[in-house]
């Protein structure tokens, strides 16, 4: 996947978070992976931020406080996302449970794959990951031999 960067504009509010601030956008960022780190433009000044896209906001978390607007403060400004820097590369158990059953990890597509990735990025105890790792198996074609 080619490394390139999307600058999206936004407008948001700031509002008092547990550990923070945080940036709550005017509305939902569709179509861009979530928990992606970027950085956000505005003020004139660069904050870079954790974007998280939950069911019906996006909210952008600020490593750092100093340069982010006053709670209750509305701003604009640019999104800038790094799209294409996050490793898409197949952990070993999943290669191994497909390699095994004789299914093919190169039919998913890069958007296939990048859920699949995310899917067992959020397995939280290691028979859950084992499950997932299992679906996404079973789901995959058989390998075909080709003809020589």
């Amino acid at each position: 996947m080619p490394s390139t960067s999307m600058n999206v504009a936004v407008h948001g509010t700031v509002v008092q978070g547990p550990d923070g601030p945080f940036l709550v956008l005017s509305e939902r960022l569709d179509g861009h992976d979530t928990f992606l780190k970027g950085s956000l433009e505005t003020g004139g000044e660069r904050i870079f931020v954790r974007i998280l896209t939950l069911d019906d906001v996006t909210v952008l978390r600020p490593a750092e406080h100093p340069a982010v607007p006053a709670v209750g403060t509305e701003w604009d400004g640019t999104l800038h996302l790094p799209h294409g820097l996050r490793p898409r590369t197949v952990p070993p158990d999943l290669e191994q449970a497909a390699a095994k059953e004789g299914r093919a990890l190169e039919a998913l597509d890069e958007a296939e794959l990048r859920y699949v990735l995310t899917y067992l990025s959020e397995s939280t105890t290691t028979a859950i990951r084992q499950a997932r790792v299992e679906a996404i198996v079973s789901a995959l074609p058989a390998i075909t031999e080709r003809p020589q």
